[in-house]
C-alpha cells in the first residue's frame, strides 16, 4: 500500500530551518516516532528510509530530519555539536507536539542513538527509546578523525574527509563530544530501552552496546543484528531492525489511532468498521484477520483491498486452485500458475456479450493466466477450458440470491 511522505521544514534549536520528512501510515497512526540519523549522515540515508518505511507499515508515523548544517537543513555544520543535535531533537518533538502529536518513540542510529538517549529526558511524552549501533559515549566519534585531533587542538579546526565528503571539524565540536554523558543519561532514562547492535560492527564496537545495556534500568532489551554493518547498508538488516523495534515498542506505547478491536468470528465472514475514516473495515474470516478499504481518490486510506479487489482476488485464487487440482489429476507437469485479474464496468456491446433484459453497464472481469512448465498445446488448451469451471467463475456468471436481515 502507498505510504504518504511529506516534505516539511521546522525551526531547529538555533533558529535555522531544518529539512524533514514525515512518513505517515495508511490510516491514523498508532503513535508518532522520531528518528535521529548517524553522524554526518542524513534523513535520506538508505537505511533511514528503510527503517521509516517499515515502521509506517507497522502503523507508526515517523519524522526524520537533517540536523543543522547537514543535508537540506540550514546552518553551518562546523557550528554544531552533540548538544545542538540533542536540542534539534527536542525542537523536532516540539514541532510534532504542536502540529500533530508528540512522539512516544525515539529511534536513533549511531551517534543519533546516543542523542535520543540524552534527549528523551527533555521530551515527557516519550514512552520508549531504541538505539541502533550507538556509542555509549559521544566522544567515541572523535576516533573518526583521530589523525586530525592535534591540528584541531592547535588551530581550532581542521578539514576532515568522512565517507568521501569533507567536513570542517572544530575544537568546540571535539570538546562537546567528549563531554557527552550518554551512559549517565541511560541510567536516568527511566523508560524502556532497546539496544540493537551488530557484533561485527567495526565502527562502533559491540562493547558500547554492553555498556549502554548495563547502564540502563529495567525494562531493557538487547537484540543482536548478526552480520550487519554499521550503516545497515543491506535493506534486509534495516527492515529487520525496524520490525523488531515496532513489535517491541507496541508493549509500551499508547495506541492513538482510535481503532476499534476486530470482532469475533461469529459467522464464516464478519466485517466491521474500525472507527477510522469512512471506509476502513476489519475483515474476519475464521482465524484470519485483515483490513478492507477504498482508495484515497474516493476518501479511503488505501489501507487494504477494496471490495472489488477482494472479489477479483476470489476469482484469481479459485482459478489458480482449480487449475492446480486439474493439473495434478491429469499429471500435467505444471510448475506454477499465475492469474492476473482486473475489473471494470462496460456496456455489453463493448464486452462482446448479449445480456437479455439488462440495461446499462455490466461488470467485466479480465483474467490473464500464465502457466509455467513443460506443457504441450493440448495441455495448455485443457487448462484454459478448466479455468471457466472454477466455482467462483460460475458464481459470478449466474444469478445469485442474497438474503438480508437486520440483526
Amino acid at each position: 500500500m502507498p505510504t504518504p511522505r511529506h516534505r516539511i521544514t521546522f525551526p531547529g534549536a538555533s533558529g535555522h530551518e531544518l529539512a524533514a520528512r514525515l512518513d505517515l501510515p495508511a490510516g491514523p497512526p498508532k503513535a508518532y516516532a522520531l528518528f535521529a540519523h548517524c553522524f554526518t549522515c542524513g534523513k535520506d540515508l538508505r537505511s533511514a528510509t528503510s527503517i521509516a518505511a517499515s515502521l509506517t507499515d507497522a502503523g507508526f508515523a515517523v519524522l526524520r530530519f537533517d540536523f543543522t548544517g547537514l543535508g537540506g537543513s540550514e546552518g553551518e555544520f562546523e557550528n554544531t555539536n552533540f548538544t545542538s543535535n540533542v536540542d534539534d531533537l527536542v525542537a523536532a518533538a516540539t514541532w510534532l507536539r504542536e502540529t500533530h502529536r508528540a512522539p512516544q518513540l525515539l529511534v536513533g542510529h549511531s551517534l543519533g542513538g546516543a542523542a535520543v538517549v540524552v534527549a528523551a529526558q527533555h521530551i515527557p511524552e516519550v514512552k520508549a527509546v531504541a538505539t541502533i549501533g550507538a556509542p555509549s559515549e559521544s566522544g567515541h566519534v572523535n576516533q573518526l578523525f583521530v589523525d586530525s585531533v592535534e591540528e584541531i587542538e592547535e588551530n581550532g579546526s581542521a578539514v576532515v574527509e568522512l565517507a568521501g565528503r569533507r567536513f570542517t571539524i572544530t575544537k568546540q565540536l571535539v570538546d562537546d563530544l567528549r563531554s557527552g554523558r550518554v551512559t549517565e543519561a541511560a541510567t536516568e532514562l527511566r523508560r524502556p530501552l532497546l539496544v540493537l547492535h551488530s557484533p561485527v560492527d567495526n565502527v562502533v564496537g559491540v562493547e558500547h552496546a554492553a555498556a549502554l545495556f548495563r547502564a540502563a534500568r529495567h525494562p531493557r532489551s538487547f537484540v543482536s543484528l548478526d552480520g550487519a554493518d554499521h550503516l545497515l547498508s543491506k535493506v534486509a538488516d534495516a527492515v529487520y531492525a525496524a520490525k523488531t523495534i515496532g513489535t517491541w515498542a507496541e508493549r509500551y506505547l499508547e495506541d492513538e489511532s482510535g481503532v476499534r478491536p476486530p470482532p469475533g468470528a461469529s459467522a464464516p465472514v464478519v466485517v466491521s468498521e474500525t472507527g477510522q475514516g469512512k471506509f476502513l473495515n476489519h475483515v474476519v474470516v475464521g482465524d484470519h484477520r485483515f483490513l478492507a478499504d477504498e482508495p484515497e481518490s474516493i476518501g479511503g486510506f488505501d489501507a487494504g483491498p477494496s471490495p472489488y479487489d477482494l472479489l477479483g482476488a476470489a476469482l484469481g485464487a479459485c482459478t489458480s486452485m482449480t487449475i492446480r487440482m486439474y493439473a495434478d489429476h491429469k499429471q500435467i507437469p505444471l510448475d506454477r500458475v499465475t492469474v492476473e485479474v482486473s475489473h471494470d464496468q462496460v456496456h455489453p456491446d463493448d464486452a462482446g456479450v448479449v445480456v437479455e433484459g439488462h440495461e446499462g453497464k455490466i461488470d467485466r472481469f479480465r483474467r490473464s493466466i500464465t502457466v509455467e512448465g513443460d506443457l504441450d498445446d493440448q495441455q495448455r488448451d485443457g487448462i484454459l477450458r478448466i479455468a471457466d469451471k472454477c466455482p467462483v467463475h460460475r458464481t459470478l456468471e449466474r444469478t445469485s440470491h442474497i438474503e438480508t436481515d437486520l440483526a
